[in-house]
């Protein structure tokens, strides 16, 4: 038997840090759209040429290069504009270097499980400490020659990321690569370079605290106004004092309005984004800003009210409510959705599932949510997975880190804490000491079902073994009656069960069966033998 991986303690979830809502501008000019789509553009042109600068000072940035830059920018857009196309780039190189350094880890991966394998004899079987050999002298020779060009590409990126070098796509890798395979994507040149054009315009402004409504240079009044501060090369356009433009529409934002409105009136920072979806020719307001961070609340007082184990799959949540003392309540519940389709209907279905979830936690009266730590990162390589192409499938499009930053935002606007777990051998666990007892005539219990309830009971400091084997000598209480749930520091926990008088019988309470009312069934001092009449008692049943 392998050893056990040490396994985390489980801990609450932080809030989020930020808040983003999005709403439509309605009712646009064509004179609107023409400057929209002139300022997008411009702006665009200045970011990539600033991320192409960035890319090429590499690690030998500093504040002083930085300061040059935005210099050189602000004669062609304005001070402000300058300065949101640098932090924007700058955030876009360090999600390079994550991304770069996540890739490295991914090849590493890949090469150890491939220089394993290939040491193993052909045809040996794996084990549970590791794989074994691969099937066929023929797929060891293809996986001999993928190891080459994975540690090739391994010495490329170790190089590039010594170097401080970066590779970007302003508008998207995914996207750009569209571009050779327009008919399976069903779009012409012309819709593509459409969308190609839209995802490479910039037209974002961070906010400012103390400016009028929190930012000076995408302007939203309390009443929906919307003007935007021109750029310096196209201030002829402007039709308000101040080289402004202010649209034709007006905006209100449905989800959180009233925050919004509260930031605007005291003239707290919101950034906002003005952004174009090509496929429905839509446009689009995004306001966004940060949230103080707020006190993570105790383990101990989260838990009070029991909890919700919840285990994610593929298609569906499976859900189930734990007292405080570990035991599984009511029926199973699952919220299920459909993850295929566009990126859009995807979230939607994330969020439909997890408000549903959130809505039946409150009704419990639950004040804390368990979910897995789950990150398949490096889990999903063919390396590890073989010919596994299904199942690689499943893992890649599962939204692990969607869903951990859904439920944490959602959950915070309701006062329910989010627990996250070790997910080591939850799914077999659960599967093993609690799917078959909570299996009924009228109730098929899934091993989803019992692995959200191994995730609940983790959550609360609790084994997930239902019960600890009885005493060894004659399965009674000789040595004292053992449960594991209750703590070990809890007194009397392994000690014996109190003695009950009467028959020793689980479905007779004492003082009824063969022998209620008989007061002469038993031997008792003083009586004399030819009043007593002697009489078998049921055999006692073992607990």
């Amino acid at each position: 038997m392998g050893e056990l991986r040490s396994m985390a303690a489980p801990f609450v979830a932080s809030g989020p840090s930020g808040v983003a809502v999005r709403t439509r501008l309605k009712h646009l000019t064509a004179g609107d759209e023409k400057v929209l789509r002139l300022v997008g553009a411009h702006l665009g042109s200045l970011a990539s040429k600033d991320l192409k600068a960035r890319c090429r000072d590499g690690l030998e940035h500093s504040t002083d290069t930085w300061a040059v830059r935005k210099r050189e920018l602000t004669p062609l857009s304005s001070s402000r504009w300058a300065g949101s196309i640098t932090k924007a780039t700058h955030d876009q190189w360090a999600l390079a270097r994550r991304c770069q350094l996540a890739h490295i880890h991914n090849l590493e991966a890949g090469i150890h499980t491939i220089e394993h394998r290939l040491a193993q004899p052909v045809g040996q079987k794996g084990t549970k400490q590791g794989p074994g050999g691969y099937r066929s002298r023929r797929e060891w020779h293809a996986k001999s020659r993928r190891l080459r060009v994975l540690q090739d590409r391994l010495t490329t990126a170790r190089a590039d990321r010594e170097a401080g070098l970066v590779h970007v796509v302003r508008g998207g890798k995914r996207l750009a690569r569209t571009r050779h395979h327009l008919e399976p994507a069903q779009l012409t040149e012309s819709a593509w370079r459409g969308r190609w054009e839209a995802e490479r315009w910039f037209c974002q402004a961070d906010g400012e605290s103390g400016k009028r409504y929190g930012n000076e240079t995408i302007r939203v009044s309390p009443d929906g106004e919307v003007s935007i501060k021109l750029p310096a090369p196209l201030t002829h356009l402007a039709n308000a004092p101040h080289g402004r433009y202010v649209l034709a529409c007006r905006v209100t934002f449905a989800h959180r309005g009233e925050e919004w409105a509260d930031r605007v009136a005291a003239n707290r920072a919101i950034a906002y984004r003005i952004h174009l979806d090509a496929g429905r020719d839509r446009w689009y307001l995004t306001a966004s800003w940060q949230l103080p961070p707020t006190p993570t609340l105790p383990i101990e007082v989260a838990l009070a009210h029991g909890v919700i184990g919840v285990d994610m799959n593929a298609d569906h949540l499976a859900a189930w409510r734990l007292d405080a003392h570990g035991n599984p309540t009511g029926a199973p519940r699952r919220f299920f959705y459909d993850l295929s389709g566009t990126r859009e209907h995807r979230d939607a279905q994330v969020r439909h599932a997890l408000t549903r979830l959130l809505h039946w936690a409150s009704t419990c009266g639950v004040k804390a949510i368990a979910v897995e730590d789950l990150d398949f990162a490096g889990e999903k390589t063919r390396e590890k997975h073989g010919r596994r192409k299904r199942f690689r499938q499943l893992v890649s499009g599962m939204p692990t880190g969607q869903l951990r930053a859904r439920l944490s935002s959602m959950a915070d606007q309701t006062g329910i804490a989010v627990i996250a777990v070790d997910p080591a051998y939850t799914s077999r666990w659960g599967a093993q000491h609690w799917q078959k007892p909570l299996t009924t005539t009228t109730r098929k219990t899934t091993r989803h079902d019992a692995a959200a309830v191994a995730i609940g009971r983790r959550a609360q400091g609790h084994p997930i073994r239902r019960r600890t084997a009885p005493p060894p000598q004659h399965r009674s209480d000789a040595v004292g009656h053992r449960t594991v749930q209750a703590r070990p520091g809890v007194p009397g926990r392994e000690g014996t069960r109190p003695r009950i008088p009467g028959p020793r019988t689980r479905s007779v309470p004492p003082g009824r069966g063969v022998n209620a009312g008989h007061q002469n069934a038993q031997h008792r001092p003083g009586r004399s033998a030819e009043h007593e009449t002697w009489q078998q008692e049921s055999l006692p049943l073992s607990p």
